[in-house]
């Protein structure tokens, strides 16, 4: 199947299956005669996956490393889970500064009046 195809068989736009190929997230895909890539079932599941980890939250440096180590073999896979772990903490970390932002837009919000006017009113006009 052509790129156009497996964007829409995965979700996946076309440019972003070209990014993931030219960075090696997925395998190189065989092309036909004409040069066009030709997609299998095995490079949508490549696709799927990789897609599914960025979803997860890994960064393309942490896949990129994580589809190293897959490809050493089972050996590697406390590593896998190591990096994965590490991704989690990452994650966390993010989410928890998101957190701290939204709870101080919801104080101020909630305390618009006796909170942000007074402050607003210490302030001088841009000119």
């Amino acid at each position: 199947m052509n790129i156009s195809t497996a964007s829409k068989e995965t979700n996946v736009s076309a440019d972003t299956i070209r990014y993931y190929e030219r960075i090696g997230l997925i395998p190189p895909v065989r092309r036909n005669e004409s040069g066009i890539r030709d997609f299998t079932d095995e490079d949508l599941r490549w696709i799927i996956f990789s897609r599914q980890m960025r979803s997860a939250g890994l960064s393309i440096e942490a896949l990129i490393e994580y589809l190293a180590l897959f490809r050493s073999g089972d050996k590697t896979i406390p590593a896998r889970i190591d990096l994965l772990k590490e991704q989690e903490k990452e994650l966390q970390e993010r989410i928890d500064v998101m957190q701290s932002a939204l709870d101080r837009l919801q104080y101020k919000i909630k305390n618009y009046n006796s909170h942000v006017v007074p402050n607003e009113k210490k302030l001088k006009e841009f000119r």
